[in-house]
């Protein structure tokens, strides 16, 4: 069993997957409370499944950003102690790798973002290859009309999408920008797609050399997994 956690930003959000499907999952608004309402949150999670002294758990999974600097900083040190008083592996995956997971195959680009604060946004850019999202360039933060003016061809455009950003994007569309906008259901980071990320790169060290992929995760020593900050360009 594997349980995945994220407090990358105002969300807290927690899941527990077998490999084969996702056993338990909880997303919601924390408020900032993340390092009030997390640990009671997984022990509620554990004990619903009855993984009483956690013997069942095998690996662990946490959001390592862009996001918050408190939120990321609590959920990497929970995740952390929690793995490595366990002895389990702990696989570090992006924000922005997570919400890509969600969505489905695209005729053009994906564009993952996260809210950064003051009007800006961390963002990175996909395509699909080989039945998946895979990063094509490292993640920046950007304002929403450097980021639009570098978008060019058909692109889908996913995460945290604020009403002012909503009304951009709007706007921009009637201007006859290729812009898709995903539902916004898909795009709440949930942390089942945190964990079946995880899976996919544990399987990928399982069945062979690891991938050299710029995007690959730090996995297995907890020691080695920090939390992600971009610096600040002009585009993704």
């Amino acid at each position: 069993m594997l349980l995945a956690i994220d407090t990358a930003t105002r969300n807290i959000s927690i899941a527990l997957h077998d490999g084969g499907e996702v056993f338990f999952e909880r997303t919601w608004c924390s408020n900032n409370q993340h390092s009030v309402e997390l640990a009671p949150a997984v022990q509620d999670a554990l004990y619903q499944l009855d993984v009483v002294g956690n013997a069942e758990l095998t690996a662990m999974a946490v959001a390592i950003g862009p996001g918050t600097y408190t939120g990321l900083r609590v959920g990497v040190a929970f995740a952390k102690g929690f793995a490595a008083a366990r002895r389990i592996p702990l696989i570090g995956i992006t924000t922005l790798d997570i919400l890509a997971a969600a969505q489905p195959t695209f005729p053009g680009a994906l564009v993952a973002v996260v809210q950064a604060g003051r009007g800006r946004v961390a963002a990175a850019r996909y395509v699909w290859r080989e039945n998946r999202w895979q990063l094509v360039s490292e993640p920046v933060s950007t304002d929403w009309e450097m980021l639009l003016m570098q978008i060019d061809s058909p692109a889908l455009i996913t995460g945290e999408i604020d009403a002012d950003a909503r009304e951009r994007l709007a706007y921009a569309v009637g201007m006859g920008l290729p812009v898709t906008i995903a539902s916004g259901a898909s795009r709440l980071r949930r942390a089942g797609f945190l964990a079946e990320e995880a899976l996919y790169w544990l399987n990928a060290a399982a069945d062979g050399p690891e991938s050299k992929a710029h995007n690959a995760p730090v996995r297995g020593d907890a020691a080695q997994v920090i939390p992600v900050y971009v610096k600040t360009k002009d585009s993704p």
